[in-house]
């Protein structure tokens, strides 16, 4: 899978590009990876597995280090830089894939929270996956109204971001009308999904988006 480097807002982005060969009109996705100051960068396993799933399913994906990870450079920026960095993937992705149908972002707890932002910035996005959204230290009010339906997954046993929270958030969301949210909730899973949970969070993301990609609604 090609290593690229792409011009961010604060210099040079690391990312890993992985497009559909012989495809011009796949849908593209971008994914985002978890809190940059607690380990997290684009070779999670959570985010890693995401961006294969995604590939699987015929998107043409790029997952890439936020600011000051890796080889991206910059330095961490308390989410807003990393908002941009995230709308300069999604330039970067759409400048390489300009006739594709569908744009999706998915991201994993942090980036997840940068992920719902972002759906705010760019009405072009047509589903999101929001994997373990750590609602209990961020504020989603921002979703007001939601641009777009997609799928909140969280694990029962989540002890960072707790179920509570997330219920508190999915019901928010719930009233909105236009949009529709769908929550899975995988019993005995924690936040990172580890085994054996990892395969049972991926097969409801993969279940979730081929079923929208059918639908013609938003």
């Amino acid at each position: 899978m090609p290593e690229v480097i792409f011009p961010g807002p604060e210099g040079r982005l690391e990312g890993r590009y992985h497009p559909q060969k012989g495809v011009k009109d796949a849908p593209i996705a971008i994914i985002l990876h978890p809190h940059p100051q607690f380990g997290g960068t684009m070779n999670n396993r959570v985010v890693y597995n995401l961006h294969y799933t995604f590939h699987k399913m015929g998107f043409t994906v790029l997952r890439f280090n936020f600011r000051g990870v890796g080889r991206s450079q910059g330095e961490y920026d308390q989410g807003i830089g990393e908002l941009s960095d995230a709308a300069s993937a999604l330039d970067y992705l759409q400048s390489m894939n300009t006739n594709a149908k569908h744009c999706w972002v998915a991201g994993f707890s942090f980036g997840a929270w940068i992920g719902m932002q972002l759906l705010m910035r760019r009405p072009e996005i047509t589903g999101f996956i929001s994997v373990s959204p750590p609602a209990n230290m961020y504020d989603f009010s921002f979703l007001a109204p939601c641009p777009s339906s997609g799928l909140i997954l969280n694990g029962t046993a989540d002890r960072v971001a707790p179920p509570k929270d997330t219920h508190a958030l999915v019901d928010k969301l719930h009233e909105q009308k236009g949009i529709t949210i769908t929550h899975t909730e995988i019993e005995g899973a924690g936040h990172f999904f580890e085994d054996p949970y990892m395969d049972q969070m991926l097969g409801e993301v993969d279940g979730y988006v081929r079923r929208r990609l059918t639908e013609t609604t938003r």
